[in-house]
């Protein structure tokens, strides 16, 4: 099977190491060259992945059966080259991003007839410099049903689970998402933060209103879900931290807007009060906007 992973931030460099395990011919797009891209596993040991990295579309000249796309939601459209290139008619692609309407993203920018589908990692995972990641824990993807059976070959043995009601994981996920990533880009601290009572209080106000907002959407999900994601999120363990917290660490742009920007503008669309998550929203902007203007 011929895997392409466009991305080689945390994300992707898991994904790309699980599809060598695999047996897969793996190539990893980036946008910097790098010359190796390693990984450090859970038990603390090293090694290379052994993908072909490519820089440019036009070291590609065959198109994927399976493209894992990692960029992260804002870096979408800059993703756009590679699609083109690895996409063809019968390629899945499978979006590994944060947020919601993962397909109505990335299908603008695939060929006609191409499957695009959500994929929701669930991973503790850190990139320390650009070719270097280290993974904190085992981790699971979440996909459509109808596409597991391949998804799992490709990435073969890293867990995958199928799901049918792809909607409500996607909204599952971006709670737990709306709690851990603002909170510590906000506190620049890790996630132990959250076992604290006050912030772990607010982090029920917050997923209160989010629950409120997904319900609303359609989402199906469960009255104990915020107890289950305060406690679930603790269990990462206290030197774990987030995807914005280390975009707001290396001075990137944060998905803030794709996480607590979609409970806010969905809760405003449908009349129901989020001042919580507004608050975070407005914060998480106006650091983003001090990371543009620079120092």
């Amino acid at each position: 099977m011929r895997v392409a992973v466009v991305g080689a931030g945390a994300i992707g460099a898991v994904v790309a190491r699980a599809a060598c395990a695999a047996g897969h011919d793996v190539t990893v797009a980036v946008r910097t060259p790098i010359p190796t891209l390693a990984l450090q596993s859970p038990d603390g040991s090293w090694a290379d992945v052994p993908a072909t990295i490519v820089a440019s579309p036009s070291q590609v000249n065959t198109q994927a059966d399976v493209v894992f796309l990692s960029v992260k939601a804002t870096d979408t459209s800059s993703a756009a080259p590679w699609l083109a290139t690895f996409v063809g008619r019968d390629t899945i692609v499978a979006v590994v991003q944060n947020g919601l309407d993962h397909v109505a993203r990335v299908s603008p920018f695939t060929p006609a007839g191409a499957r695009v589908v959500p994929a929701l990692m669930y991973l503790a995972a850190e990139r320390l410099e650009a070719g270097r990641v280290r993974q904190i824990s085992t981790g699971r993807l979440v996909v459509p049903t109808e596409v597991a059976p391949l998804i799992a070959t490709a990435l073969a043995p890293f867990r995958v689970i199928g799901e049918d009601d792809m909607w409500s994981a996607a909204w599952q996920k971006l709670l737990a998402n709306a709690v851990a990533n603002p909170l510590t880009a906000l506190t620049m601290r890790r996630v132990g933060v959250i076992t604290e009572a006050d912030v772990a209080d607010l982090a029920r106000g917050l997923l209160g209103e989010a629950l409120a907002v997904a319900r609303a959407c359609g989402a199906k999900l469960q009255d104990d879900l915020v107890e289950h994601i305060i406690s679930g999120t603790a269990q990462y363990g206290p030197q774990t931290g987030s995807s914005m917290l280390y975009d707001r660490l290396a001075g990137r742009p944060m998905e803030h807007r794709y996480i607590t920007g979609e409970i806010v503008r969905r809760g405003r669309d449908l009349g129901i009060p989020v001042p919580l998550n507004t608050v975070v929203l407005t914060l998480l902007d106006a650091i983003d906007r001090a990371s543009a203007e620079g120092p």
